[in-house]
């Protein structure tokens, strides 16, 4: 009987792992599209329709769907489509509104986080009671990209055209002493999130974070990359690459290397984080979007002005292949389950 129970629970799991499917997704602004690939083969097995002009992608939890923001730069976009991907489809669309342009996105405790650049401020969106729940201001402008720790206590933002990062975190605070110096009886500690914010020089852009938490890497369309120490919420170093039109910056699953691309000149830079120090240069497409494949060690790189996507095996630092796609932009890989 215990093994019949055994063989049983095998068979189980090995039926849901063969039901597992794995993609990669790619945006396509000139479609208007979601290509889905077929993740290993990386040919397409599916376009699914999304918003007038769609930027960055965020899973859920348990990968069962994917929103995608429309941001309309001019500052009018207020969409961010949701994709149910067990069912290759659309659901809905949540619309910002009274927040506009929707860019970078976090999911945490099945609430989504957004930029809203046009609105100037970061929005949680709790997608159970399907309303916002809170909004943080930055007071910066072009609030862009944002990155979020695994607890949800704390995240990064991109502010473009005020050349600063916010860094955001979910503190305990003393209770306000006010200005007769003698505290009430009710005073309590509190919760709040508060903001600090680093200058990093205006039109940073692109960052990745290195796996420790510690260093925040950034760069500039006047071909300087900045390095953000975390802990003390200062610049600890810039690098001036000589390369202009630097976009989007991103760290190599092995921690080793940092990859820069240029959207101007179409260079790709790999400089060594530890020493900082160019190791290759390769002419490849004007990248505007950067993703790391950690489980088969690729990196794809959007092209948006020259209308494909490269993938490079990181091993080799060669090409795989290079996909003709609309101006592509946003791309993840997904198991869905």
């Amino acid at each position: 009987m215990k093994l019949l129970l055994t063989l049983l629970l095998v068979f189980t799991g090995l039926f849901a792992i063969a039901q597992d499917k794995q993609y990669v997704l790619l945006l396509s602004k000139g479609e208007h599209k979601m290509w889905v690939l077929d993740y290993k083969t990386l040919e397409p097995v599916n376009k699914i329709p999304v918003g007038e002009d769609p930027h960055e992608i965020e899973l859920s939890t348990d990968n069962s769907i994917a929103y995608v923001s429309n941001a309309v730069i001019a500052g009018t976009g207020h969409v961010i489509n949701v994709i149910d991907l067990k069912k290759m489809q659309p659901v809905k669309d949540i619309d910002t509104q009274p927040f506009y342009v929707p860019h970078g996105m976090a999911y945490h405790n099945d609430t989504l986080w957004y930029t809203a650049q046009g609105s100037k401020a970061v929005v949680a969106y709790d997608v159970k009671q399907d309303k916002p729940v809170r909004v943080l201001g930055t007071g910066q402008d072009f609030t862009h990209l944002m990155r979020m720790t695994a607890d949800g206590n704390t995240f990064y933002t991109t502010n473009v055209e005020s050349g600063t990062i916010s860094i955001f975190e979910r503190k305990l605070i003393p209770p306000y002493m006010p200005p007769t110096g003698v505290l009430p009886a009710n005073a309590k500690k509190r919760i709040e999130w508060r903001q600090t914010l680093v200058n990093v020089g205006v039109g940073a852009e692109g960052f990745d974070i290195t796996a420790d938490g510690k260093d925040l890497w950034t760069a500039r369309p006047d071909g300087h990359i900045v390095i953000v120490d975390l802990v003390n919420k200062k610049v600890k170093a810039t690098i001036d690459t000589h390369v202009p039109g630097l976009h989007r910056i991103g760290i190599t699953p092995d921690g080793k290397t940092v990859c820069v691309v240029s959207v101007k000149t179409g260079d790709l830079l790999y400089y060594n984080r530890i020493t900082q120090q160019l190791e290759q240069k390769e002419n490849m497409g004007q990248g505007a979007g950067i993703y790391m494949d950690k489980a088969m060690n690729r990196m794809f790189v959007s092209c948006t002005p020259n209308n494909y996507v490269y993938v490079i095996d990181l091993n080799t630092r060669k090409e795989i292949k290079r996909i003709a796609i609309g101006r592509p932009d946003g791309i993840t890989s997904v198991i869905v389950r």
